[in-house]
C-alpha cells in the first residue's frame, strides 16, 4: 500500500466538546470530511482514527473503517502513529477532522508532492488570501515560503510585515490549511522531535519542524477551507454550503 489518509476524531475539545459529530445539514461534520476525502484519487486507504466509542459507532454507521485508539495521545500525530505503525505503507495522509470543506484536490495535491520528489519528507497546503479582513486574524495561520515553495516560516501575525515605505503595495498572502503528508519514516522523527520555542510561541506545532532545520514543501490550492474549531465556525460552515448547494 502506498498512500493512506488517516482522519483522527477526538470527541473532547476544549472549545467545541463534540465537534466532530456536531450536525451540518442533517450529517455529522466527521462524516463531511470522510466523503469528501473519499473522492481523493490517490488514496489507497482512509481510516478514521478516534478514541471515543459515541465517535466510532457514528463512523461505522455511515461506512467509514476505523481505529480505535489510547485515549492518552496528546496531539493527532501520536494518534496517527499508533495506527499506521504496524502497516507497511510509505505515505501518511493527515486529514485534519474537523475540516468540512477539505477538497480531495488538496490531498491528492499533497500526496503527489511526496511522490513525484523523494527528497521531500512533509508536505502540506496553503490558499492565497483574497480577504484583507482576515490577515490580521491570530486564528488564520499564514506561511511564506521560498522560491522552490518550501516554508520559511508559520505564524498568526501577518507575515510578511507590509512596510511603510514598501515599493510594494500589498504584499501577497498566503493562509496555511492544516492538511499534512510525510512519508512513513518522517512521521516518526516528526513525532519524537522535543516540543520547540518558537512552537510554544505561536501554538503552531509545524514549527518544530522548521527549528530543527527540516523542510516542509507547500503546495498551493485554489480551494478555501473554514475550519471548525467554535460553534460560530461551525455555522460559518453551514451558511456557506446552504449558498452553494441551496
Amino acid at each position: 500500500m502506498d498512500i493512506i489518509g488517516i482522519i483522527p476524531a477526538r470527541y473532547s475539545s476544549t472549545r467545541f466538546q463534540g465537534k466532530v459529530l456536531a450536525d451540518i445539514l442533517g450529517k455529522p461534520m466527521l462524516q463531511h470530511v470522510w466523503e469528501r476525502a473519499k473522492q481523493a484519487v490517490v488514496l489507497d486507504d482512509l481510516i478514521i482514527a478516534c478514541d471515543d466509542e459515541r465517535v466510532a459507532r457514528v463512523a461505522e454507521e455511515f461506512g467509514a473503517k476505523v481505529a480505535f485508539t489510547a485515549k492518552g495521545h496528546a496531539c493527532g500525530t501520536d494518534r496517527i502513529c499508533e495506527v499506521i505503525n504496524p502497516l507497511d505503507v510509505k505515505i501518511v495522509i493527515n486529514i485534519q477532522g474537523d475540516e468540512p470543506l477539505i477538497h480531495p484536490t488538496m490531498i491528492d495535491a499533497v500526496a503527489r508532492a511526496l511522490l513525484d520528489d523523494s527528497s521531500i519528507s512533509m508536505a502540506t497546503i496553503m490558499k492565497n488570501i483574497e480577504d484583507e479582513r482576515v490577515i490580521n486574524d491570530p486564528n488564520v495561520v499564514k506561511v511564506v515560503i521560498d522560491k522552490n515553495n518550501f516554508a520559511l516560516y508559520f505564524s498568526r501575525s501577518p507575515i510578511p510585515f507590509h512596510a511603510k515605505d514598501s515599493e510594494i503595495r500589498l504584499p501577497v498572502y498566503f493562509k496555511h490549511i492544516g492538511l499534512y503528508g510525510y512519508t512513513k519514516d518522517f512521521l516518526f522523527t516528526y513525532k519524537n522531535l522535543p516540543v520547540s520555542y518558537l512552537e510554544r510561541v505561536e501554538r503552531l506545532e509545524q514549527l518544530r519542524v522548521l527549528e530543527e532545520g527540516l523542510r516542509i514543501k507547500v503546495v498551493e490550492t485554489k480551494y478555501d477551507t473554514i475550519g471548525v474549531d467554535t460553534p460560530e465556525d461551525l455555522e460559518k460552515v453551514k451558511e456557506y454550503l446552504k449558498k452553494s448547494f441551496g
